[in-house]
């Protein structure tokens, strides 16, 4: 049975290149020119490098004169860097009993604090046989045991709840926001009552002076002396 030729997988370089012109850039990057694509390899080969073709689609295509090898291992490093930038975040998963002690907790807690600082999450699972569900505080309180542990580098971004026979919460990479200072209440302003404020009493009228019980003497005089003359006056 006759192989396949291998597919190929790069650029096509030297007599690989099998178009009767191509476009010429040097090694130093400046423009040549278009030319007869055997006179382009005759001055590649002159000068120990390669022609290698870096725009197939163009017309005439575009080729280069350079060290293939060093490109190649350019262009490697280049992908290797690009995968190495390019971080993908997964869920990791660490399995917890109702009667895992405090030593295996802390174990576990440093294994998601690793998972953490590599930038996945963490699902924390408690798993309950035979009647431990009846007692999901115990869980609960694992979880926020390995919550409060990680609280420098991880937020809880699900709270714990049941699932089945189990409980999970998962943690993700942050810090939990300080919390803002407590805003002191105003006091409340005194009522101002709606009501019309009552009216002063009025001051009490000065009381009238009082008639004098008995005339003055000299009043009284002058009164006698009229009524003797009034009846001297008669009797004669």
């Amino acid at each position: 049975m006759q192989q396949r030729p291998p597919v190929q997988t790069g650029p096509r370089v030297d007599f690989q290149i099998r178009v009767p012109e191509v476009r010429v850039i040097d090694e130093n990057g400046e423009q040549i020119g278009v030319m007869p694509t055997s006179q382009a390899l005759e001055m590649a080969h002159a000068k120990e490098l390669n022609l290698v073709e870096v725009a197939a689609a163009a017309v005439p295509p575009v080729c280069r004169i350079l060290d293939y090898g060093k490109f190649k291992f350019e262009e490697e490093k280049k992908e290797r860097q690009a995968k190495k930038n390019q971080h993908t975040s997964e869920l990791k998963e660490l399995r917890l009993r109702p009667r895992t002690d405090d030593h295996d907790l802390d174990v576990r807690a440093r294994a998601a604090r690793k998972f953490l600082e590599d930038g996945h999450k963490v699902r924390l699972v408690v798993r309950f046989r035979g009647r431990e569900a009846t007692h999901p505080e115990v869980a609960r309180q694992q979880i926020n045991h390995i919550a409060e542990s990680l609280s420098d580098i991880a937020v809880v971004e699900r709270s714990p709840e049941m699932e089945g026979r189990g409980m999970f919460a998962i943690l993700a990479r942050g810090r939990p926001r300080e919390s803002s200072p407590a805003v002191r209440p105003r006091e409340a302003a005194p009522a101002v009552s709606s009501a019309a404020p009552a009216a002063a009493p009025a001051p009490a009228a000065a009381p009238a002076p009082a008639a004098s019980a008995s005339a003055t003497p000299t009043a009284v005089s002058q009164a006698a002396a009229r009524t003797l003359g009034d009846t001297t006056a008669s009797a004669s």
